[in-house]
């Protein structure tokens, strides 16, 4: 596709189509399906449309035909390679939030429901944990624990204040651990820290695991298309009174489907205008970096961290176990770049990255690890590749899950905000679990998470903050 028809194409609300590749996904080039069906026509029908074949969408494919669904009745449409959006290109975190953004949830949410978040994550982590060991899946996964590092003495206050109030609410404390000066200077081995707070968590190679779903679902007979946008989805007019058809157009042609679900993420505005104010697309940015020697061998950082100077302005670190690359993470909000470069990051195209944003992200990293200044790197040391992934801000801070008002057998799992590892192992197989005639009960999901005209009518009149 030209760069015109490119850029015409994210007009539209589609992804571009000629996306940067990431650190992820140059170690899966060989994935079997990562093109599978990109010429071939979409079928005339299918009982079961998935649109996006991230790990929301693989997961809900997934858990559908673990609840009887026939993988026959199943059609996957991804608008790129397989797997090639935010799923491949995050900063490798599985990392639940274990107190920090209770107060901020509490303002928007309510305190029960601030609090069935928090737990909610927890949950996500031994959910990948469990899922991971069970099926012993090839995707770098490593069970460890993670640092939020304070780094200036406001945001270690703005922590602190957080965690009193969430075990003030009765939220469970009991796995992390605190940290303060010298001791958490110490333990995370960042010369700067202020204040250090530690919990179990994980990191993976996202791409794996989202192809190792695609896997298993296309080898019982669901049938993904690759390079197969979704321009729209209209009434069928053989609708009746008692069923609703809809025609799933593509570029490829029309699929009639009684279920669609959209796992679009960012997207979800582009086939849900409906949602356009409430789900924004956000550029984010991530770097892998080979590691000095002080970081190597028996040196490596044996737990994850985000290094914290205020809630927003952060930048993640995770050092890879097979190989030792350590992957980084920029902010989402971040003093340090000029008013153009932040501005820059509200887009959904992500064929291209920041400079500035590098080098601020990279600085960083080399503040707190002097031992990576390019002065002290050998060649072959040092930064390796830059890429970018867009993430689906939603107004609230949770995402939308459930049956969409309005349009029957339409259905979402969407908006994760960046933290889609902390949420898709439930988001998923509770719109699974609704799909097939289950209660909200039946999903163990905050009440907040579920797409209701209640929710978006609160949301259109402003909400007092944001997590992310």
């Amino acid at each position: 596709m030209s760069r015109r028809n490119s850029a015409s194409r994210q007009g539209s609300g589609l992804p571009v189509a000629n996306p940067c590749i990431s650190f992820w996904q140059q170690t899966t080039r060989s994935f079997r399906y990562l093109n599978v069906n990109k010429d071939e026509l979409a079928p005339a029908q299918s009982k079961y449309v998935i649109i996006g074949s991230g790990i929301s969408g693989a997961l809900t494919t997934y858990e559908l035909i673990q609840g009887g669904v026939s993988p026959e009745d199943i059609v996957i449409f991804e608008a790129r390679e397989a797997a090639s959006g935010a799923s491949s290109r995050n900063a490798g975190h599985v990392r639940p939030d274990a107190f920090r953004g209770f107060q901020v949830y509490e303002q928007l949410h309510g305190r029960d429901q601030a609090l069935k978040i928090i737990a909610n994550e927890r949950l996500v982590f031994e959910r990948i944990k469990q899922f991971v060991a069970r099926h012993d899946i090839q995707c770098d996964f490593n069970p460890t624990t993670t640092f939020d590092v304070c780094m200036t003495p406001e945001f270690a206050d703005f922590n602190a204040r957080s965690f009193k109030l969430y075990q003030e609410a009765g939220g469970d404390v009991s796995h992390i651990k605190f940290y303060e000066g010298e001791e958490a200077r110490k333990v995370t081995r960042v010369q700067k820290a202020v204040a250090a707070y530690e919990w179990p968590a994980g990191s993976s190679h996202p791409a794996k695991l989202a192809q190792w779903l695609l896997s298993q679902s296309i080898s019982k007979g669901v049938r993904l298309f690759t390079h197969c946008p979704v321009f729209g989805v209209t009434k069928c007019p053989s609708s009746t009174a008692e069923q609703t058809y809809w025609d799933v157009s593509t570029p490829r042609g029309t699929t009639k489907a009684t279920t669609v679900v959209h796992c679009t993420n960012a997207f979800a505005p582009h086939l849900l205008p409906q949602l356009k104010s409430f789900v924004t697309p956000n550029r984010a940015q991530a770097h892998a970096f080979v590691p000095p020697a002080s970081l190597s061998a028996e040196n490596v950082l044996p737990s994850t961290m985000s290094l914290r100077h205020s809630l927003k302005h952060f930048y993640s670190v995770a050092q890879r176990r097979p190989d030792g690359i350590i992957i980084l993470g920029a902010p989402i909000a971040n003093p340090n770049i000029s008013p153009e470069a932040a501005q820059a990051r509200l887009t959904s195209d992500d064929s291209t990255f920041s400079e500035e944003v590098r080098d601020d992200a990279v600085d960083n990293f080399e503040t707190c690890f002097p031992a990576c200044e390019k002065g002290e790197l050998r060649h072959g040391e040092g930064l390796l590749h830059t890429w970018t992934g867009i993430v689906g801000l939603t107004t609230d801070s949770v995402p939308f899950v459930g049956e969409i008002q309005g349009l029957p057998g339409q259905w979402i799992c969407a908006g994760f905000n960046g933290h889609g590892m902390a949420r898709i192992f439930t988001c998923a197989p509770g719109v699974a679990k609704l799909i097939l005639g289950g209660v909200w009960e039946d999903t163990g999901l905050p009440e907040c998470f579920e797409i209701t005209e209640e929710r978006l009518d609160r949301l259109r009149k402003g909400v007092p903050g944001s997590v992310f």
